[in-house]
């Protein structure tokens, strides 16, 4: 079983930044594809951006040019640095691990909230 839990969440003014932390638990880490989605009110979940065990990554065009997303093996640890927030990025950020161990297996975090406001 694994375990994601998802920190740096928070409230910031427009054209402020944020980074966000994901800390998996088990032994698959470093094998696994890694993601953040979010969903605010109202609407369904959305990827924001995706690595992979490789180091590929891929991102929504919302956010292209303002996210980064990075992962530290060696800490079991994914990232999502966000610049030049704007208010539409309101939403709860979800941590996503996916691997395919003989079948496919995929765990979500809690969600960690991010308002942007003034």
């Amino acid at each position: 079983q694994v375990q994601l839990v998802e920190s740096g969440g928070g409230l910031v003014q427009p054209g402020g930044s944020l980074r966000l932390s994901c800390a998996a638990s088990g032994s698959i880490f470093s094998i696994s594809t890694m993601a953040w989605y979010r969903q605010a009110p109202g609407k369904q979940r959305e990827l924001v951006a995706r690595i992979t065990r490789a180091g590929s990554t891929n991102y929504a065009d919302s956010v292209k040019g303002r996210f980064t997303i990075s992962r530290d093996n060696a800490k079991n640890t994914v990232y999502l640095q966000m610049n030049s927030l704007k208010p539409e990025d309101t939403a709860v950020y979800y941590c996503n691990l996916r691997t395919l161990i003989g079948e496919v297996y995929e765990y979500w975090g809690q969600g960690t909230q991010v308002t942007v406001s003034s």
